[in-house]
């Protein structure tokens, strides 16, 4: 199976998110896209949540597993699907490209396989949650590099590309979605924000999850949703109520308000078919408030794997490499004849385990195939370097100086991983949605304050925790995942907010062939460095 696209040229005020094409698979393919670099820009295409098993070669994070696509270049990825079935996604990993250059994939089952494990619906329907600014989002992401400072807040999120209609600029193209009483509709979620978690809800309408990140979940009923950037979910809506128009909306969750973020709300319409009495204007669904964080996490803690006989689950219990790692924002020194805009007038940073991730000359992949010596160490701690109350309200300034480095972690293969990530309040304490490329995980448990390793894992869900590629940690707390190394290759982990991508909030893990599975050998056109 063969795809062909192309990246177009980010947007400005003139015209609202691009959404890319859906590429529509089965559970078990493999295929074949062809990135054409039409931009101004140089790209690079992560299939997000797509395992590619022993081919991180298409995998897509610039200087991590290739070098970008310049303009005017392209590259033939092979995107191999395995384990995965229901709503994942493709976007831009370069700079800030995804903020335009996104779009779905659906898996569905085995052909002649199993199925659904819920009752088909009667249609599908792609939700892509957004956000957008009034200019390009490279000079948004420029101005806040050069000056060290907060980028600036997106004007508008956007519901299929379009803001709704509270928005002057966007109310007679407000995305409609026709629906028949007595019907259900499948939609499939994605937040494609760029820095933002979000409510969802659909005005006197329950949603029902029945999938999350590409797997399928126990069935909740639930009258919003709480989805972090980077993550899918796949929700039922049953067409239950009398015919009307009705508001779907989104806006943005916060769970630290002097941190800055876009306070908008973006809406589509549900519109019955039929003949009846319009109400004057349509109901507006009861979102939680942005910085209702019970709401937030009842929600995310609610999930559960589906766990039956025919989609099974297998939660490492053995621990063989654990590793602790700090998530926090951090404040460089500013250099010399410079003004600053960060903390104090420093250059904000961010952080896993006190350093500060910097990208490579050539890609990491390369290196590790090669056998380059230079471009990358080893040395990512397992533990965090300085050990201090991680939430305490006030903390010395001195912690918030961290260290640059290209440091991975080596993974042996068949290893059963647990990583725990300690969100801290060092400049600003906020929550993180991390990610993890080339593995979905298990969120065995989660918290409120520092971890505390004789407690915590005594109340670990080790029977149906939720299996996702994204996880949300809470700011001031923690949050505890576990998956077997079985993937050999070079494999991303990262913030899905792409301002603290930007400043260094990541770092790699390197899985170590195994006796039959062995990382495969690179294509022959990747992009040069």
């Amino acid at each position: 199976m063969g795809s062909t696209f192309c990246q177009r040229p980010l947007l400005g005020c003139n015209s609202l998110s691009f959404q890319g094409p859906a590429l529509h698979v089965h559970h078990g393919d493999t295929i074949y896209v062809t990135v054409h670099n039409k931009g101004r820009y140089n790209i690079t295409i992560h299939w997000h949540g797509v395992k590619l098993t022993r081919y991180p070669w298409s995998d897509g994070p610039e200087y991590i597993t290739q070098c970008p696509i310049q303009p005017g270049g392209k590259f033939k990825q092979k995107v191999i699907f395995s384990s995965e079935e229901g709503t994942l996604w493709w976007h831009a990993h370069s700079d800030w490209s995804r903020a335009t250059v996104h779009g779905p994939i659906i898996v569905y089952p085995k052909i002649n396989g199993t199925g659904y494990p819920f009752p088909k619906p009667h249609v599908e329907v792609p939700i892509i949650l957004g956000e957008w600014w009034k200019r390009d989002v490279m000079d948004v992401l420029q101005e806040a590099v050069i000056t060290g400072g907060d980028p600036a807040d997106s004007d508008a999120f956007t519901i299929n590309g379009q803001p709704g209609d509270l928005y002057p600029c966007s109310k007679s193209e407000t995305i409609k979605i026709n629906v028949d009483q007595g019907n259900s509709y499948l939609l499939r979620l994605v937040n494609a924000a760029v820095n933002t978690i979000l409510f969802f809800s659909v005005a006197k309408h329950n949603l029902t999850v029945v999938g999350i990140d590409g797997s399928y979940a126990k069935p909740l009923t639930s009258g919003y949703i709480t989805i972090a950037t980077g993550q899918t979910i796949d929700a039922l809506l049953h067409a239950n109520q009398d015919p009307n128009h009705y508001y779907m909306a989104a806006r943005a969750f916060t769970s630290s308000p002097s941190v800055p973020f876009g306070n908008t709300t973006t809406t589509a319409i549900v519109q019955y078919n039929g003949n009846y009495t319009l109400s004057s204007s349509p109901s507006l669904p009861q979102l939680p408030y942005y910085d209702d964080t019970n709401a937030a996490y009842s929600f995310l803690s609610s999930l559960r794997s589906l766990a039956d006989e025919d989609h099974p689950i297998r939660v490492p219990l053995n621990i063989t490499t654990r590793v602790v790692s700090t998530l926090s924002v951090n404040a460089l020194p500013c250099h010399r004849n410079r003004s600053c805009e960060g903390p104090n007038g420093t250059i904000l940073a961010a952080s896993m385990n006190n350093i500060t991730f910097v990208n490579p000359s050539i890609d990491i992949l390369e290196a590790y195939y090669k056998h380059i010596h230079g471009v990358y160490g080893a040395d990512f701690p397992s533990f965090p370097p300085l050990v201090f109350n991680f939430t305490a309200e006030y903390l010395p300034l001195i912690l918030e100086v961290s260290k640059t480095g290209t440091e991975v972690k080596i993974l042996p293969f068949n290893s059963s991983v647990e990583i725990i990530f300690q969100g801290t309040n060092v400049v600003a304490g906020i929550d993180h949605p991390m990610h993890l490329h080339g593995y979905s995980f298990y969120i065995v448990g989660w918290g409120y304050g520092n971890f505390d390793k004789d407690k915590d894992p005594q109340n670990y869900n080790l029977i149906d925790p939720p299996f996702r590629n994204t996880v949300t940690v809470p700011r001031n707390g923690w949050t505890t995942i576990r998956f077997e190394a079985t993937n050999p290759g070079v494999w991303f982990m990262h913030c899905h907010f792409d301002r603290h991508l930007v400043w260094g909030m990541e770092t790699v893990f390197i899985v170590q062939d195994g006796t039959e599975a062995r990382l495969l050998p690179p294509p022959p056109d990747m992009p040069p460095c």
